[in-house]
């Protein structure tokens, strides 16, 4: 991520914290595995290499790309397989700034962070995103 895109970002005390990216900017993590292409467990890695990737993942993760967003891939995939994962990215055309391996199997994940986080889940198809409003659990305040 270009350091270009953050802002500087201030507590209450004006002590300085993490800084954020402007609300223009989104922050995309992007799973692999049954989000951009079939879904490969790592109990088959051949599959890795000769899975295709959706085309309307490759053309909204690009687009998103283009239009100054950043896009890092977070995949359950392990760190064995790395090499594999970023060539299949590069031989189908993803355009992306990061790679994170190694993210934790099962789903039902439940993310605690002290910035803004949004999850969107997918179901199938990549589209530009829509407002929608749903309940979510919070901490109690």
């Amino acid at each position: 991520m270009e350091e270009t895109n953050l802002q500087a970002t201030y507590d209450e005390n004006g002590e300085t914290i993490s800084p954020q990216l402007s609300e223009e900017i989104k922050n995309y993590l992007i799973d692999i595995d049954g989000t951009v292409t079939e879904d490969v467990p790592n109990e088959e890695p051949e599959r890795m290499v000769t899975c295709e990737p959706f085309p309307d993942a490759l053309g909204i993760l690009n687009k998103w790309y283009n239009e100054g967003h950043i896009i890092t891939f977070f995949t359950s995939r392990t760190e064995e397989n790395r090499d594999v994962t970023e060539s299949w990215l590069e031989k189908h055309g993803f355009k992306y700034h990061g790679l994170l391996m190694n993210k934790p199997r099962g789903g039902n994940y439940h993310w605690i962070d002290n910035h803004i986080v949004r999850a969107t889940r997918f179901h199938g198809k990549f589209t530009d995103l829509i407002k929608k409003e749903k309940t979510i659990e919070v901490f109690k305040r």
